[in-house]
């Protein structure tokens, strides 16, 4: 069969200049079916934005669609757009929001709805068009009925270890482009999926049932010989918390000859609890940790069940910037901000002596148990305001006074002198970056239109 794969465009063109990271779940997919004997090509339709074009060249008789929640409406439009031109074409969703809110992709338009990792399931779905059997018995799937989405049983995770290399050759003309702020050209790879963290805002460690999953040491070197980008960016949803396996890993890539630079995600207990790790990564070319920092009061970090306190904090950003790597410090701010939080979190900030952080607006993300929570109170369900950057929650400032403080986060958090080490060792990508995204924020409330 002919499968064309397709990464839909951004619900924000500008969020593509921040950062755009490889299609690796299309690449998993590709391999898989390849795997088979069958023909697949991969469009990126954030570079390649005409799948019309694509699919009258390439004539599929599948095509595959992946998106987070702010996907939801694009992916389903996009599904009539490909039917109209080509009515028999079977179309698959899968993904991170299908997994977790399937029920959404209940439309005419889509055929199958993949629930979970689908690397597997994508083959058997082939394999059942090309005998002319049905779907049901197929695990993990949901399939679009007017009466309600009739499931077939859930799929347990995949053994990580048992998926195939993902296929890089199929992305091959997008290659080049593919960055985060200043690494580029950039490369991801996956090495575990899961977190042994609970916190209440993220939806990952209820996917594989709270399960941390985790790829041989030896398979995850492999793989990185076979890449060329001199950036390697760890697309795990959380890296270092098994922390003799990645002490393994490190060895094995020392001894390889691997040189990269490495950027993955880290937890503040890890760091301070395992600098000695951190230590060793930092001499194999780790160059940048994303910590998800979310507050500054321990009171709301407990309430996030986030696990960690902002002593330890303090004792990470310390740790990271005596081993010269950069941490990526992300906050997420909470819609009851009043001014007095809004400042002391610049303080905050300020005393950390970050050079480089980042700021979101805490959001209740569909499958996360704030969503279950708060439900009631989500001031809108349109799918392309959940880009961490819209308050869906009730703010107790006036909402355009709101965003006004959140850009002035991005302006005064970190001060520039600060920021010069970082343009020295990257470049000015990041803070123009940075000063896009400010304008952005500035620009809607200028204009008064929040998109609500």
């Amino acid at each position: 069969m002919r499968v064309l794969l397709i990464q839909p465009p951004s619900s924000d063109p500008l969020m593509d200049q921040v950062y755009l990271f490889e299609p690796l779940a299309l690449e998993y997919l590709g391999a898989g079916l390849k795997l088979d004997g069958h023909e697949v090509e991969l469009l990126d339709a954030r570079l390649d934005p005409d799948p019309e074009s694509a699919c009258n060249r390439f004539q599929p008789d599948l095509v595959g669609l992946t998106g987070f929640t702010s996907h939801v409406n694009i992916i389903k439009q996009l599904a009539t757009r490909l039917k109209t031109i080509s009515p028999e074409l079977l179309i698959i969703v899968g993904g991170h929001h299908a997994t977790v809110q399937p029920e959404e992709f209940n439309v005419p338009d889509i055929d199958v709805v993949v629930i979970g990792e689908g690397v597997f399931t994508l083959r058997e779905i082939v394999r059942a068009v090309e005998q002319g059997s049905g779907f049901s018995e197929i695990k993990g799937l949901a399939l679009p009925c007017p009466d309600g989405m009739i499931y077939s049983e859930p799929r347990p995770y995949t053994d990580l270890n048992a998926l195939p290399c993902p296929d890089r050759g199929l992305t091959a003309g997008y290659r080049q482009h593919y960055f985060s702020e200043w690494f580029k050209p950039l490369a991801s790879i996956r090495t575990s999926l899961g977190c042994t963290a609970r916190c209440n805002f993220c939806a990952l460690w209820g996917i594989t049932g709270g399960k941390y999953l985790r790829r041989d040491p030896e398979a995850v070197v492999a793989e990185l010989k076979t890449i060329a980008e001199p950036n390697i960016f760890f697309c795990d949803d959380e890296s270092m918390c098994d922390v003799k396996r990645m002490d393994r890993l490190a060895d094995l890539i020392r001894e390889a000859g691997i040189k990269k630079n490495f950027f993955l995600y880290g937890r503040v207990d890890t760091i301070v609890n395992h600098a000695e790790l951190f230590a060793k990564w930092a001499k194999i070319g780790l160059a940048q940790v994303f910590v998800g920092m979310e507050d500054f009061s321990d009171e709301r970090l407990a309430a996030m069940n986030k696990g960690v306190t902002s002593a330890q904090q303090i004792q990470a950003a310390k740790i990271l910037d005596d081993l010269g790597i950069m941490m990526y410090a992300s906050f997420m701010v909470d819609p009851a901000y009043r001014r007095e939080d809004f400042r002391s979190l610049i303080v905050y900030v300020r005393r950390l002596r970050l050079k480089y952080a980042t700021f979101t607006v805490m959001t209740p993300l569909p499958g996360t148990a704030l969503h279950k929570e708060r439900e009631q109170e989500i001031l809108s369900r349109k799918p392309e305001l959940y880009d961490m950057l819209h308050a869906l929650l009730p703010t107790t400032l006036p909402l355009e006074e709101f965003y006004r403080e959140l850009a002035n986060l991005y302006t005064n958090a970190v001060p520039f002198y600060r920021v010069l080490p970082a343009l020295y060792r990257f470049g000015m990508h990041g803070l123009l970056l940075r000063i896009r995204l400010f304008g952005r924020i500035l620009a809607k409330i200028k204009a008064g239109h929040l998109d609500y």
